[in-house]
């Protein structure tokens, strides 16, 4: 079950179509023909991705909010890279106790680019219907011996 507003809002950002939606834990804004770092994916450059979980779509003048996810919303990604992020220094430390422990972390990333964001209508289901109704048998036809 979905949201499904209108906006009457006049602004040059009324045409953009964007898409907020989770992957590897976090939510991301998507747009159109950019790219984005999100947490390492067992995939190789150039693989084709598709994203969905949608939280939320918003299309011209319509926002459309799921709950929790949009049906048939789906974001197709493709990988561009994989890289690392910048390195964090982690430093604990016990007062009086003479410890002190310093460690660093570089996150695995994987840069994509959002290559389209859709919602693809599914077939209605009195189609699926009349695939299902049982064909009348044909009479056999009797075999002649010559």
């Amino acid at each position: 079950m979905t949201n499904s507003k209108t906006s009457t809002n006049n602004s040059s950002k009324s045409n953009e179509l964007y898409a907020i939606a989770e992957t590897s834990g976090q939510q991301f804004w998507f747009e159109v023909n950019r790219y984005y770092d999100i947490d390492r994916l067992n995939a190789k450059e150039k693989d084709k991705i598709t994203i969905e979980k949608v939280l939320l779509l918003k299309d011209k003048n319509s926002i459309t909010i799921g709950q929790p996810y949009i049906k048939d919303a789906k974001i197709e990604l493709e990988v561009v890279s994989h890289k690392r992020d910048k390195k964090i220094l982690v430093y604990k430390m016990r007062p009086k106790k003479k410890t002190r422990r310093k460690m660093g972390h570089r996150q695995e990333l994987t840069r994509v680019m959002v290559k389209s964001i859709s919602v693809v209508k599914s077939s209605p289901k009195s189609s699926s219907k009349k695939e299902a109704v049982k064909k009348e048998p044909k009479p056999k036809s009797e075999k002649s011996t010559n």
